[in-house]
């Protein structure tokens, strides 16, 4: 039996930011644990840095990832991007979970055809994309962003929740935190006013 998979289009304009959303396996909470969310930062930034783009705002939910996102290069690879940060990720947590013969590790394995399977950290297909192309989007999307984990009831406010650019925000840029990656700001050059 042939199955079509879902196919998103990845589009681009130069000058549009990306608000792009991933989700892990069957949507479990699986960015749960500090230091796989760590990894997970450290494979964004080295993502944002090979495809060229800046980050604008970023949260890290239990089990999805959204990330909003501005090309530098005229040549914009979405899934290519996506893939850079998604692969070595799972790749490693794969690595982890097969050292420590955790349970886990037969949970996200799946049958892919008899006689073969895969690990499977992420939810298959390409996740979601966003552009935006005016100013006032682009602010309401970094709003969003942040209140997700308020929203959650994970954290009061929102730059009380540490996997995210909000308190970088927050602070006008000066809140540096080194587990988290790069975070660049608006592209345009002026913070969000926070109330």
């Amino acid at each position: 039996m042939h199955t079509h998979r879902k196919q998103i289009k990845h589009f681009h304009e130069p000058g549009d930011c990306h608000e792009l959303t991933f989700s892990c396996h069957q949507r479990k909470p699986l960015l749960t644990n500090p230091v796989w969310k760590k990894m997970l930062c450290h494979s964004i930034d080295q993502a944002l840095i090979r495809y060229q783009f800046h980050l604008i705002a970023f949260v890290i939910m239990p089990e999805h990832v959204h990330l909003l996102v501005y090309p530098t290069a005229h040549d914009c690879k979405i899934d290519g991007f996506l893939a850079a940060i998604k692969r070595p990720f799972s790749y490693r947590i794969k690595q982890l979970l097969t050292k420590q013969q955790a349970p886990l590790l037969t949970e996200l394995t799946i049958r892919t055809r008899p006689g073969k399977s895969a690990f499977r950290f992420w939810l298959e297909g390409p996740g979601f994309d966003r552009n935006f192309f005016s100013k006032k989007a682009v602010e309401s999307a970094v709003n969003y962003i942040h209140l997700n984990p308020v929203k959650r009831k994970l954290s009061s406010e929102s730059r009380e929740w540490k996997w995210s650019s909000a308190r970088w925000y927050e602070s006008n840029g000066e809140f540096i935190d080194p587990d988290l990656p790069t975070i660049h700001g608006l592209p345009w050059g002026f913070f969000l006013q926070t109330h």
